[in-house]
């Protein structure tokens, strides 16, 4: 069996293709079988009074694709710029890895995957501007 495995908790809502699906009263698994499907946890998504920070504008970029806002080959080039722009700040070797799968995900039209990979960097750039002089 292949494809995407969603977790919810109670009463989570899922974004599937532009439709929002609520769980019920208890914990379920769907598998989500059609490939490509646009899916996006609606507790992940970033609110664009929250895009403040350069990694959270390329998530927002990837999460307006899964959300049917945005045209995927609009966005491709956004983001791939977006993520270049990234890899001249973030150059350990962890978020260099985690750029490389956001840009292969992107390549291969496959934003969840991207969005995922780029998610990983919120934390490390959130210690960043912490780390910084004010």
């Amino acid at each position: 069996m292949t494809g995407l495995v969603l977790k919810l908790g109670p009463h989570e809502r899922v974004l599937i293709n532009g439709a929002v699906v609520e769980n019920g009263d208890r914990r379920s698994r769907l598998s989500i079988m059609t490939p490509n499907a646009n899916i996006l946890r609606l507790r992940d998504a970033i609110h664009p009074a929250e895009v403040t920070t350069p990694v959270r504008r390329v998530c927002y970029i990837a999460q307006l694709v899964l959300s049917g806002d945005a045209d995927p080959s609009e966005a491709r080039l956004q983001l791939l710029r977006g993520i270049e722009q990234l890899s001249q700040v973030l150059t350990d070797a962890d978020s260099r890895q985690q750029l490389a799968a956001a840009t292969d995900a992107v390549l291969e039209d496959q934003h969840y995957q991207a969005l995922r990979a780029l998610r990983s960097l919120l934390p490390r750039e959130e210690r960043l501007f912490a780390a910084r002089p004010t």
